[in-house]
């Protein structure tokens, strides 16, 4: 990879990262209203916030990290959709493994362990799935 699309490359990864951060903020902090306020068990609540997270980081990657495709919108979304399932569900066995073999772990443990797995798939699926010109 020559330095121009190193750097470039680098660049994005940060950015993907800094959604992702926000990602993991807007994650956990409706995982732990919908576990604390709402009373859902951990297990629905982290579908339900899976939700929330991965709609906020389609608009943050559409316009930071990535730019727009050249699908359009309803394309774009559903796509980036698509690719956020298999990581999500990726992600939701590597939290719900971990909450079943560690006794006493926090659900906001599991769930930063899970993310930091699955942000290399997120990426490549992000990257050359959806955005992909």
């Amino acid at each position: 990879m020559p330095g121009g699309k190193l750097r470039a490359f680098v660049g994005r990864f940060i950015r993907f990262g800094m959604v992702g951060a926000t990602g993991f903020v807007v994650d956990s902090s409706v995982l732990l209203l919908l576990i604390a306020q709402v009373g859902l068990d951990p297990y629905s609540a982290r579908i339900l916030s899976i939700i929330v997270a991965v709609s906020v980081t389609w608009r943050l990657n559409r316009t930071v990290t990535f730019q727009p495709s050249t699908h359009g919108q309803v394309k774009e979304g559903a796509r980036y959709f698509f690719v956020a399932a298999g990581t999500a569900m990726t992600n939701f066995a590597i939290y719900s493994t971990l909450l079943l073999l560690i006794s006493g772990l926090p659900p906001l443990f599991a769930t930063a362990i899970a993310t930091l797995i699955t942000m290399f798939l997120s990426y490549f699926g992000y990257s050359q799935v959806v955005f992909k010109r």
